[in-house]
């Protein structure tokens, strides 16, 4: 991968945020990988933001029967949690390689404050969304219906956390109609676009993760389950 750029969060944040620009989904995959196995005690967590060229990536509980038919996108056995999902051009990936130990989270916790942090973001383009504990991720209510538009996946080893969370912004959505997202079948997926919201994907990033790292960083015990239905 070419190198990252780095993006200043302020100086009261201890996280790092990689600008990554596009890059294939194992060469980065690796890399999170990598840096996981070489961090220590005083390694500084990190966010790194991403575009992927097209992929399906299937978590550790994932099931082929949720790739309904074969197509030319590349399909990904990967060691994230969760079912099958849908990365592509247009859609931010914020990776958040995270010390959970050291910051005293549960892994069901990160999952809720990650998804808090998305709310949030949405929430100032007035799109109010919300999370649900049995199936984790972002949703909004659109026409009357409810759609999906953020999936998260962790892996934890030795205390430290990587993967992260998606988040659709401009993008063909038709490959989503190819598989059953996140294992449900019939499950509408939405984006930015489709409020109107017309945003490029680095600000996209510079906007969110200080939300991310707000979150994750907070020492309000209730955060996680503020924004669950």
């Amino acid at each position: 991968m070419r190198p990252a750029e780095v993006m200043d969060l302020g100086t009261q944040n201890p996280f790092l945020l990689r600008w990554m620009g596009r890059t294939d989904y194992i060469p980065c995959w690796r890399a999170m990988r990598t840096f996981t196995d070489d961090r220590d005690e005083a390694t500084a967590d990190e966010l790194w933001a991403t575009e992927h060229t097209p992929v399906y990536t299937l978590g550790l509980s994932g099931k082929r029967e949720h790739l309904l038919r074969e197509t030319d996108i590349p399909v990904v056995a990967t060691d994230r949690g969760g079912q099958v999902t849908y990365h592509g051009l247009g859609q931010l990936v914020l990776y958040t390689l995270v010390d959970i130990r050291r910051q005293k989270l549960g892994v069901r916790e990160m999952v809720r404050r990650l998804e808090e942090a998305v709310c949030r973001w949405l929430g100032g383009f007035d799109i109010a969304a919300y999370g649900k504990a049995s199936a984790p991720g972002v949703y909004v209510r659109r026409d009357h219906s409810e759609y999906k538009i953020a999936a998260l996946g962790l892996k934890v080893k030795n205390g430290r956390a990587y993967h992260g969370l998606s988040v659709n912004i401009d993008m063909s959505l038709a490959p989503f109609t190819d598989i059953n997202p996140c294992g449900f079948a019939g499950l509408k997926v939405t984006q930015l676009a489709d409020f109107g919201i017309r945003i490029d994907l680095c600000t996209a990033a510079r906007q969110l993760a200080p939300q991310v790292a707000e979150c994750l960083l907070s020492k309000n015990e209730s955060i996680a389950g503020e924004i669950l239905r």
